[in-house]
């Protein structure tokens, strides 16, 4: 008979996993850099670390490192994970590699090549053309001129012919290239000594890895994270895997995790940012069961951060830079303890710590 749980378990089972109950840690133990954290914004990668209790401002130079992965976007790992995290973001078949880059999959089919051998063409003209750092615009213009015609596309809104952005995105870790952070627009650079993993080490696999994050899930779940085929994550589904029942409804979970899913409530109070894993769950209905709430949380464009308390999201917030300082607003979903309301400030200390600001007005706390 399958394990019962609710809401409330799983959400403060994903507290707990994501580690945002964790006043400190260390980089090397921090849970979500297996699954790579979202580097979007400026309160992107390092500002999510830095809620899971990493002092990110004392870490070195080098132990990070920014690449494009899991559905194109840019992705912060550990640097010495960078071998396995490249085997194990790879799309997982020809059916998945089409899937990954969408549209660009069409005209590559039609001239009977492998999405996969093109992403392997890509990778070898890259390769050749970024050997020092390279901004984006660069690249893509070498790019366009070193690939045919199946690669490109005529892009109305540029007035120009350029590469399909996917295929390159997906292409660049294969080639050995990471992003210099923080650059905008971005800025690619050859990695020194690269060399993809001859196999997937555990922790980093990303179906295990997402079912210890965001765990009790389906391979639905898992497959729209990776914008990955259901039946290719399905074959990989872990044979760990024990099944459990969450309000009723039938998901999985590793069987080493099952004994922490049922401990309850989770007491934290954190400023997620707007891309931050705890967000990127893929049963977004259990994470904000109100619709009108949901399209706040996950606008189709300008998304606000999130106001994470208890494992429940009881607002948003946004923020504002003015000068030197920076400004928070606070839009709380219900009234909050006025110790909880002190913690929201705490936090957005914190944040403005992060940006080497100043912190300024923080409203809508009371």
């Amino acid at each position: 008979m399958a394990i019962e749980l609710t809401r409330a378990d799983v959400l403060g089972a994903r507290v707990r996993a994501q580690q945002l109950d964790r006043p400190a840690g260390a980089l090397t133990g921090t849970a979500v850099l297996d699954l790579g954290v979202q580097d979007t914004g400026p309160d992107g990668g390092r500002w999510a670390l830095a809620v899971r209790g990493v002092d990110v401002g004392a870490l070195d130079d080098d132990a990070l490192v920014t690449v494009w992965t899991i559905r194109g976007a840019p992705h912060v790992y550990r640097r010495a994970d960078l071998p396995g995290v490249a085997a194990a973001t790879r799309p997982f078949s020809e059916a998945d590699a089409g899937k990954r880059i969408f549209d660009a999959a069409k005209p590559l089919r039609a001239a009977g090549i492998p999405v996969e051998a093109a992403l392997d063409v890509i990778a070898a003209e890259l390769r050749s053309i970024v050997t020092r750092p390279t901004v984006k615009g660069e690249m893509s213009r070498q790019l366009t001129a070193a690939l045919p015609d199946p690669y490109l596309r005529e892009c109305v809104p540029c007035r120009a012919v350029h590469p399909w952005e996917q295929p390159f995105r997906l292409a660049a870790l294969r080639a050995g290239l990471e992003l210099q952070p923080g650059t905008s627009p971005p800025v690619l650079q050859p990695i020194p000594g690269f060399a993809v993993a001859a196999a997937v080490p555990g922790r980093l696999d990303v179906v295990r890895a997402y079912l210890r994050l965001f765990g009790p899930a389906t391979p639905q779940h898992v497959a729209g994270y990776l914008d990955a085929p259901q039946a290719d994550v399905t074959a990989r589904w872990p044979d760990d895997a024990v099944e459990v029942s969450v309000d009723g409804g039938r998901r999985w979970a590793l069987a080493e995790d099952v004994d922490r899913l049922a401990a309850g409530p989770a007491t934290t109070t954190r400023l997620l940012g707007p891309f931050d894993p705890y967000l990127q769950t893929r049963d977004r209905s259990l994470l904000a069961p109100d619709p009108a709430r949901a399209r706040t949380l996950w606008p189709a464009l300008g998304r606000p951060g999130a106001v994470l308390v208890d494992g429940e999201v009881a607002g948003t917030w946004r923020p504002r830079k003015a000068g030197k300082r920076l400004n928070v607003r606070v839009d709380l979903w219900h009234p909050l303890p006025p110790a909880v309301r002190k913690a929201i400030g705490a936090q957005a200390e914190l944040l403005a710590a992060s940006r080497q600001l100043a912190l300024g007005a923080v409203e809508g706390i009371g």
